[in-house]
């Protein structure tokens, strides 16, 4: 597996455009039995080894980091990467890295063997003009193998997103997800922890129970749509900034989970990728937008952090520290502060107590607690069995949160404190010596302007002063 380092330049090849080049000025259309190819040397971003028949995509090597690649779709005007075969891992760019189709698309590099492959047996391997990579039999009209089957973080029109698939954030913040349940789709962090659910309104087609999943699709009429299985009509619709404008032969949309989390829509004018819709519209309702014990006030007024004492860095407040305080010899302080809530409330379990401080005793004695957030108003009590992230200031007074902070997280905190301490010892110092030096000068008279050694300025980097170090330290 490649490091942190390689991985996050393979998820900013879907954030910054490259320029593309093909190897061959011809470039097929199919991929029959017997298809090799190899990454040449003098490559520089991305050789095409096989086409859409409209010339819009292209399946080939896109490099990563000078000396690997990643086998990747392409739309070929904006250069923007719809897919990736291998998401987390980066392949050699080497003469030696072959891909090959043997009735199975396969690629293969020098330190991993078989890097990977569609595990068929077809017949041919073809790009349709919706950047779709199908593997067919000449025998059966339906794939044996698409990649529309196996997203990566983007979506495209016409692509339907079903229950068994799971859209991902590139690393390296691979922690975000697009998922559809019964009936609706949810964004989740970590696979489990839910912030962000659009439930179907129904409003053309009900959702019935016992009737088979529901799936998504983006449709090229200017929506995300939520369909039943066999229904025409969309349960639910979320209308993109293009909603019913006329569809061109250049345009195009797509939407992709973005490394904050977000799920974003893209439209394609002919020349330019637009921003065509957000399903999170507010800084604070994102899972991370302040890091590690950050704070996010609504308003734009920006992040600070839970503790006051802390300087807010990018990132967060501490440094991050998974799993939980049970067992070891984890010891920890608490923070408190008032006028905090969590975010997406409506999506966390709470219990009710009937104070702030039996809120507080139900985390204290429970080690897989970070945290818990009390409301005076309602009486619910908010427990966080989870690393604490960025809550959200509410500015209501009778809203406390109580959070755990471990010795391994204090390290912003403590830099702080100690250059602080530095400059304070400094200037005493400083302060001191000056003291010093005056009775020094009226104890023995010596004026203002001639306390300084007798004798012409002596440069420090001389060759004599060198010279004179030396034979000193040769003794």
């Amino acid at each position: 597996m490649l490091g942190t380092h390689h991985l996050h330049l393979i998820a900013i090849l879907f954030l910054l455009p490259c320029s593309c080049s093909s190897a061959s000025s011809y470039i097929p259309q199919e991929l029959h039995k017997g298809f090799t190819a190899s990454p040449e040397s003098s490559t520089a971003s991305f050789q095409a080894v096989l086409s859409d028949p409209s010339g819009n995509f292209s399946l080939g090597f896109l490099r990563v980091n000078q000396n690997h690649l990643a086998l990747a779709i392409l739309h070929v005007a904006s250069s923007e990467p719809f897919w990736l075969a291998n998401p987390t891992h980066a392949a050699s760019w080497s003469h030696t890295t072959r891909l090959s189709f043997n009735g199975s698309l396969v690629l293969t590099d020098p330190e991993t063997r078989v890097w990977w492959s569609t595990a068929t047996n077809g017949d041919r391997a073809l790009l349709l003009n919706n950047s779709n990579l199908q593997i067919q039999t000449r025998a059966q009209g339906t794939p044996l193998w698409e990649s529309f089957n196996f997203p990566t973080n983007t979506l495209v029109q016409g692509q339907n997103f079903t229950s068994h698939m799971t859209l991902l954030s590139l690393p390296p913040n691979a922690f975000y997800s697009l998922r559809l349940g019964d009936n609706f789709m949810g964004l989740y962090e970590n696979r489990h922890f839910l912030y962000w659910k659009h439930t179907a309104l129904e409003t053309k087609a009900e959702i019935k129970e016992g009737q088979g999943p529901i799936y998504a699709r983006v449709n090229s009429e200017g929506y995300l749509g939520m369909y039943q299985t066999n229904d025409k009509l969309p349960a639910d619709v979320q209308k993109f900034n293009s909603f019913q404008q006329p569809v061109t032969a250049a345009s195009f949309l797509l939407v992709r989970l973005e490394p904050d989390g977000n799920l974003r829509g893209y439209y394609w004018d002919g020349s330019n990728w637009l921003l065509n819709y957000q399903a999170i519209t507010e800084t604070c309702d994102l899972p991370r937008p302040c890091g590690s014990y950050g704070l996010c006030t609504p308003g734009g007024s920006g992040c600070s952090c839970l503790d006051n004492r802390t300087r807010f860095e990018p990132g967060g407040c501490f440094n991050h520290v998974s799993g939980d305080l049970c067992g070891g010899r984890k010891s920890y302080r608490v923070v408190r502060r008032s006028g905090v809530e969590p975010p997406h409330k409506e999506l966390v379990s709470h219990v009710t107590t009937s104070s702030l401080a039996e809120c507080e005793l139900l985390c204290q004695n429970n080690c897989s607690c970070w945290g818990a957030l009390y409301s005076n108003s309602t009486g619910f009590c908010y427990v966080l069995d989870y690393p604490i992230q960025t809550m959200l200031g509410s500015g209501d007074g009778s809203k406390v949160g109580y959070f755990k902070v471990t010795k391994e997280e204090r390290g912003k905190m403590n830099r702080v404190w100690v250059v602080v301490t530095v400059l304070v010892v400094v200037g005493i110092v400083i302060i001191g010596g000056a003291v010093c030096m005056t009775r020094w000068k009226k104890r023995n008279g010596v004026k203002e302007d001639d306390w300084a050694s007798p004798g012409p300025y002596k440069n420090l980097g001389s060759a004599s002063f060198r010279s004179i170090e030396m034979s000193s330290n040769g003794k």
